[in-house]
């Protein structure tokens, strides 16, 4: 693996499944699907600017680490190990100091992304020393941004629409949202994400926060392309409950189908859940 001596895990058993999200939603899939196979590969938004993420992107200039760290102790086992290392990285300091609201391991693979000047290479070291149950890799090498055009942003202004920029303000608007893009809008995908995609049985997109964690994945061009290319069943996992995506509070399944043709009518799927 890129010659840096890791072994994450053997041939494996089971189907090759490629995840597509961020979050808690992503983290809800990876829970499952360790159950039914060891061929895992978790792809992760890059584009949050909130909390313990957002500080350590503006201070060091490199990935958000936060929803990749979620991927990774979503996959870690069920034993001693895997439950102690769990907690470990998800360990949040408190305080007032300016270790607070950082988790510990945000700090972790922040640490390994200096050291390895390789954000790939930092994250499968991550992922061996949790012994995690599949690999984590960002969907781009380079941070993105979100933007919308959101129609009443300005709760004054209820027929206005405005650019907004940034996950968390597109995240926590009440406005609504007409469309999304990415800044830089042609990101530099991850290679070895665009690999397991293309070697994928099956691609699962979602679930999660509609316009900031699952819709992104289809803005990068390159990733794009190599979702439509693969022989993988595409799937797309909405919400179980749709009261838990603020995002897209009242929406129906049509009115999530219907922004996506418009976002990407070239895009196919094989299963909606």
């Amino acid at each position: 693996m890129r010659g840096t001596g890791l072994r994450l895990d053997g041939p494996g058993t089971g189907p090759k499944v490629v995840a597509l999200g961020g979050g808690h939603g992503l983290a809800a899939t990876l829970k499952a699907l360790r159950r039914v196979t060891d061929q895992i590969t978790a792809v992760v938004g890059v584009a949050d600017d909130g909390g313990s993420s957002g500080r350590l992107r503006t201070e060091f200039g490199g990935l958000p680490p936060g929803d990749l760290r979620m991927a990774l102790a979503a996959l870690c086992g069920d034993d001693t190990w895997g439950r102690t290392w769990r907690q470990v990285i998800q360990h949040r300091f408190g305080g007032d100091g300016q270790l607070a609201g950082h988790s510990l391991g945000n700090l972790l693979i922040t640490a390994l992304w200096e050291e390895t000047h390789d954000a790939v290479i930092g994250l499968d070291w991550v992922a061996a020393l949790l012994e995690a149950h599949g690999r984590v890799l960002p969907c781009s090498v380079t941070p993105v941004s979100i933007v919308a055009d959101v129609r009443g942003h300005d709760e004054g202004s209820p027929e206005l629409v405005s650019v907004v920029h940034g996950q968390v303000a597109v995240a926590t608007t009440t406005g609504d949202v007409l469309s999304i893009r990415l800044d830089p809008n042609e990101p530099e995908p991850c290679p070895d994400a665009l690999t397991a995609i293309g070697l994928a049985d099956a691609i699962i997109l979602g679930p999660g926060s509609w316009y900031t964690s699952v819709m992104p994945h289809l803005l990068i061009p390159g990733q794009l392309a190599a979702i439509r290319e693969s022989a993988g069943l595409k799937v797309l996992v909405l919400n179980l409950d749709p009261g838990l995506d603020t995002e897209t509070s009242g929406a129906s399944l049509d009115d999530h189908l219907v922004f996506m043709q418009r976002l990407v009518p070239e895009l196919r799927l094989d299963i909606v859940l």
